[in-house]
């Protein structure tokens, strides 16, 4: 999802938490991003409330769940052109989408990103609700079993070298994500009909 079908701007995000916390751009990155919080939260480790609730102690700051969407909302614009190319798809292939992300996140894509959700329907997996997350092979098993096709069927991208190779470990074939052009060239490559 992030940096393939929006652009994720954590700056924003960290500065708009500034903001509303009160805290400096600096404590925010340092409490929240130069933690293994995040990452433990992708996993599924925290529930929603839970995350939110130590989210907010982190910040020394009871960040509500609004303040919190609208923070994570103004850091992810849409890129049209990528969920344009994802309905063309879909039209004819079965499409995916698997996010690393938080329990929160889960609960709050409808308003977090609205688009994606009729686009992806049931099959918009995110990381903590699997129990693993990107680049662990685990994860990869997991979303082409709930989706009903093998792994060596399936063609992921993703801006992260890393998560390819993780892909690529499940038996998955993948292109790291760069932008439009060059994906629509991997799919083609792939014999894919775009």
């Amino acid at each position: 999802m992030d940096d393939v079908l929006c652009d994720y701007q954590i700056d924003t995000r960290i500065e708009y938490l500034a903001s509303v916390s009160g805290r400096t751009v600096d404590f925010v990155r340092q409490a929240i991003w130069e933690t293994d919080f995040l990452d433990r939260s992708d996993r599924g480790e925290f529930s929603a409330d839970d995350y939110l609730a130590e989210f907010g102690r982190r910040l020394g700051f009871s960040l509500t769940r609004a303040e919190w969407i609208a923070a994570r909302k103004a850091a992810m614009p849409m890129f049209p052109e990528m969920l344009d190319l994802v309905t063309a798809l879909k039209t004819r292939m079965q499409v995916a989408l698997l996010t690393n992300n938080d329990h929160l996140v889960a609960e709050s894509m409808g308003e977090l990103f609205p688009e994606i959700v009729p686009v992806f329907g049931h099959h918009l997996y995110v990381s903590a609700r699997l129990g693993s997350a990107k680049p662990d092979p685990a994860c990869f098993f997991t979303v082409c079993k709930a989706i009903g096709v093998a792994p060596e069927e399936c063609f992921f991208t993703d801006d992260r070298p890393e998560n390819i190779d993780g892909a690529l470990r499940a038996g998955l074939s993948g292109h790291v994500f760069s932008g439009k052009v060059g994906l629509v060239e991997a799919l083609i490559a792939k014999g894919i009909v775009v």
